[in-house]
């Protein structure tokens, strides 16, 4: 891979160990917040939101800027998003902080995907998309278990302050490594020819099966941390490991769900997504048992993030080259759209009664929906129909 693309890998690092690094942290900000698990678990929606408002809103206020300048000046957002964390006197303060690194994310690696796939041969788009993305899988390989055991160690905030100067080191990176003409020359098309890519029939479905599928991941791996030691009987020392078991398991799925992907999108799409349902359903008979959970945590992570180079490269595909970076980033607000209503469907399925144990049930539930829109939208690719849908006849 290029260079530049390994440098926004370092970038996609830092942003990925802060949007995950809460969940290995979700006892101990609850209890130093006073508020209960459920409403920690919302500062994961918060942030969630905070990357679907701020990708569209970001990314066509920087549409003519240079694409290097972009990422530094995201990058610099995130360090100051993270510092706001570490200081965070209060509940409604550490929530205004996640919100604001949160801006930095969706257009990041909205930006970063257009990047990434313009540096590389056709055949390979996805593969870019993928060693991009592997920087979030590293951060969850190691940097959400090292937050966690930081955190445990020296507490939440120090793990926020450690994050910060992660993200120093990104900036210097991406500075140093991606070119400062990238992107020169990319067909920038006009403000209307990007939205109304938006508005095409298969750019939607595209995103809302992104939504759908991530939301089944995140109505689990939200309250992951509780689940294992209240559920499965683990001790609060053991979580990290775990995590590191999950983030394994992310960085294997990432890679192969790009190889599938430049082989055939379509076949790519239904079998990411029907993996990731069946690991959710498999979860329902272990909750209890440790070494089960041990392999489907690990397996969970291997099918969820197998999604992400089928879904981000679907939707770049059908939004064509003049809507492609706004769809993109787009793609990423749907990932967290995702993340907030899973964390948001599993704090209501905890608060109603139905408890952890009922949240691999309604998180398989979601990711099928996703599946079944991603089957429409293939059946609608068929020619005759193709042609209907995108002149709405």
């Amino acid at each position: 891979m290029p260079i530049a693309v390994l440098a926004l890998t370092v970038g996609a690092f830092g942003i990925g160990t802060t949007e995950f690094l809460i969940m290995g942290l979700l006892l101990q900000v609850a209890a130093d917040m006073h508020v209960s698990v459920a409403a920690a678990g919302l500062l994961i929606s918060g942030y969630a939101l905070g990357v679907f408002v701020g990708a569209p809103i970001l990314t066509l206020a920087t549409r003519r800027l240079p694409r290097k300048t972009v990422l530094l000046a995201l990058m610099t957002i995130f360090i100051l998003g993270n510092v706001a964390c570490a200081v965070a006197p209060n509940y409604a303060a550490l929530m205004a902080a996640r919100v604001l690194t949160a801006l930095a994310h969706g257009t990041f690696f909205g930006v970063g995907s257009v990047v990434a796939t313009g540096l590389v041969a056709k055949d390979k788009r996805a593969s870019a998309i993928a060693a991009m993305f592997s920087g979030l899988t590293i951060a969850t390989l190691l940097g959400v278990p090292f937050g966690a055991w930081f955190g445990l160690l020296l507490g939440w905030r120090a793990a926020f302050a450690a994050v910060a100067v992660v993200g120093v080191v990104a900036l210097a990176v991406l500075a140093l490594f991606v070119p400062r003409a990238v992107g020169q020359g990319d067909n920038i098309g006009s403000l209307r020819e990007e939205i109304a890519a938006l508005a095409r029939p298969q750019v939607q479905l595209g995103l809302a099966m992104t939504v759908l599928g991530f939301a089944g991941l995140f109505t689990v791996f939200t309250y992951i941390q509780p689940i294992l030691t209240q559920i499965t009987g683990f001790a609060q020392a053991s979580v990290a490991p775990i995590l590191l078991v999950f983030g394994l398991g992310l960085s294997l799925g990432n890679l192969a769900g790009g190889r599938l992907a430049d082989r055939g999108l379509p076949r790519a799409l239904i079998v990411t997504l029907a993996g990731l349902a069946v690991v959710l359903l498999l979860l329902l008979p272990v909750l209890a048992a440790k070494l089960p959970m041990i392999v489907l945590v690990g397996l969970l992570g291997a099918t969820a993030f197998a999604t992400v180079a089928p879904l981000q490269l679907r939707v770049l595909e059908k939004a064509g080259a003049a809507g492609q970076t706004l769809a993109s980033s787009l793609n990423i607000a749907a990932f967290n759209l995702g993340n907030a209503l899973g964390a948001w469907a599993g704090g209501l399925t905890i608060d109603h009664g139905a408890g952890l144990t009922a949240l691999p049930l309604v998180a398989a539930f979601l990711t099928l929906l996703g599946l079944g829109l991603a089957q429409w939208s293939l059946w609608l690719d068929r020619p005759a129909l193709s042609v209907l849908v995108e002149t709405g006849e």
